[in-house]
């Protein structure tokens, strides 16, 4: 099947992309419905990742990472997952390397550092990000969880929500108020150790989708954590916070149009078998017509989110651009898949059948790193209006 051109990738980056499908094939494949049964992953995956090199490619060599920062490999592990009907983020890793772990690498003091990196990089450390909370989620301005500073401590107390890794984690990332009052100055991002007193979570949440994805709550009662373990300046999350969401944002568009991609090729190849009025189903014209949209969907996605990946790389991916290419590229996956599962019929809706999965497990897609409606807004104030 012919696709669009892709010019983004050199041959490093090929042979990276052959060392995931591997690891895929070895790691992943054999584990998947133990997964979604028992609801989480195996901290093993972390580990096994980690022995491989996938972990820690943008952390400093003298951590023990590759010390390549090039997007790229990220753009890789991700298709490579979508390709095997593996939610990628569905099992933590990409939290793990996409959006927690940068924040360790470009915001750590030289000890902080050299305390928490090594680990997190071989998978030994399991990272989770705690922001969203029962009353803010796209509104990080409105959380309501404090960490009052006494003495040499901050004492932490309040809830998180819908937080990966949650059950699994070792070291969270958790976004309080440091001082009384609004404003985004109030706001700082501080790493506990999940074995700190008075730090519980809640049971697994039962999602829609990702079904393997280790999502819970987490509730903070006067949990002391040394002052040490504030990350970047007090009153800084928010800024902080911000200069990642671009990249998280861009993998999930990568994700979105991998996974719309993978849909299609399901529906090409269940339209070819399957017979019906004496013919098979990809014959008639409405098939074709909706194969042919599909299609053209994810070719201009493909084409949109190199752009988007070449210009982070170069570093002229604004705000504004990111939530451009994860709003189009998550509301178009949401259309392929929807219609992947109706032209396999009743089938579609069997939970053995990938697209189906695929229909559940993509829905987030337009909700979660900022809805689309927060896209919307984020585009349109870049007008000028």
């Amino acid at each position: 099947m012919t696709t669009a051109p892709r010019s983004i990738f050199g041959p490093e980056h090929d042979l990276f992309r052959n060392a995931v499908r591997q690891f895929v094939d070895r790691e992943v494949l054999p584990n998947t419905e133990k997964w979604r049964t028992q609801g989480r992953v195996d901290r093993s995956l972390f580990e096994a990742a980690g022995k491989a090199g996938f972990m820690g490619m943008a952390a400093p060599v003298e951590f023990g990472g590759g010390g390549n920062d090039d997007i790229r490999y990220s753009v890789i592990l991700s298709e490579c997952f979508a390709e095997s009907d593996v939610m990628v983020e569905g099992l933590g890793l990409t939290l793990q390397t996409d959006m927690a772990l940068p924040y360790l690498i470009h915001h750590c003091s030289p000890q902080q550092a050299a305390a928490w990196i090594p680990d997190a990089i071989k998978g030994r450390t399991i990272l989770a990000l705690a922001i969203s909370e029962p009353g803010a989620g796209s509104d990080i301005a409105g959380i309501k969880t404090t960490a009052k500073r006494v003495g040499d401590e901050y004492v932490l107390n309040g809830s998180k929500t819908f937080i990966t890794n949650a059950l699994n984690a070792d070291l969270i990332l958790v976004a309080a108020k440091t001082r009384p009052g609004p404003g985004h100055d109030a706001i700082s991002l501080i790493a506990v150790e999940a074995s700190r007193r008075g730090l519980s979570r809640g049971r697994k949440l039962e999602k829609v989708g990702q079904a393997s994805a280790d999502t819970a709550d987490l509730f903070f009662d006067d949990v002391k954590i040394p002052a040490a373990n504030l990350l970047g300046p007090e009153g800084g999350g928010f800024h902080i916070l911000m200069e990642h969401l671009a990249q998280e944002r861009l993998i999930v568009a990568v994700q979105a149009v991998a996974q719309a991609r993978r849909a299609f090729e399901h529906a090409v190849e269940y339209a070819r078998h399957r017979q019906a009025f004496g013919q098979a189903i990809g014959r008639f014209q409405n098939t074709r017509f909706t194969l042919a949209e599909m299609k053209t969907d994810i070719d201009v996605g493909r084409v949109y989110v190199d752009d988007a990946i070449s210009r982070y790389a170069s570093g002229d991916l604004d705000e504004s651009g990111a939530a451009q290419a994860k709003l189009w590229s998550t509301e178009m996956c949401q259309r392929v898949v929807d219609r992947a599962v109706q032209i396999h019929g009743g089938y579609g809706y069997m939970l053995e059948y990938p697209v189906a999965r695929a229909w559940a497990d993509t829905r987030v897609q337009t909700i979660y790193a900022g809805t689309s409606e927060m896209m919307k807004e984020i585009i349109g104030r870049s007008l000028g209006l």
